[in-house]
């Protein structure tokens, strides 16, 4: 277990649970409860990916910094540049501090597109038109 660089996805020890009698924790956490922190992807000029270690010893892709996206124009996809962000479902300041996650509507040289898939998970942003 990490000190830095992680983060517990598990039952609370102090939460109340059915008749309001506390949980008793009979077991300490485990390495493979731990989760990753929140990879925040900002717009940049190029993109930047940093592949972190997984469960297993596989590897993942988290994308640092966005520049372009691959936009969804028919039936096939092409690579264009990211100019800005318009807006953000998940949080308004996301748009003001250049954060891309999912559903993120971004403009493009081809027009306004909305973020399809989690960039932060995948190491990649796939968009389609809006």
């Amino acid at each position: 277990m990490s000190q830095f660089g992680s983060q517990f996805h598990g039952k609370s020890g102090t939460k109340l649970s059915g008749n309001g009698k506390s949980l008793l924790k009979n077991r300490d956490k485990r390495r493979h409860e731990m989760g990753g922190y929140f990879a925040s992807t900002r717009l940049a000029g190029e993109n930047s990916v940093k592949r972190v270690r997984a469960r297993g010893g596989s590897r993942k892709d988290r994308l640092q910094y966005a520049g372009f996206a691959n936009l969804l124009s028919g039936k096939a996809y092409k690579k264009v540049r990211i100019k800005a962000i318009v807006e953000s479902h998940d949080n308004r300041n996301f748009a003001r501090l250049n954060i891309i996650t999912k559903g993120t509507i971004i403009d493009t040289d081809e027009g306004k597109a909305v973020v399809t898939n989690r960039p932060g998970r995948d190491g990649f942003i796939n968009a389609s038109k809006v």
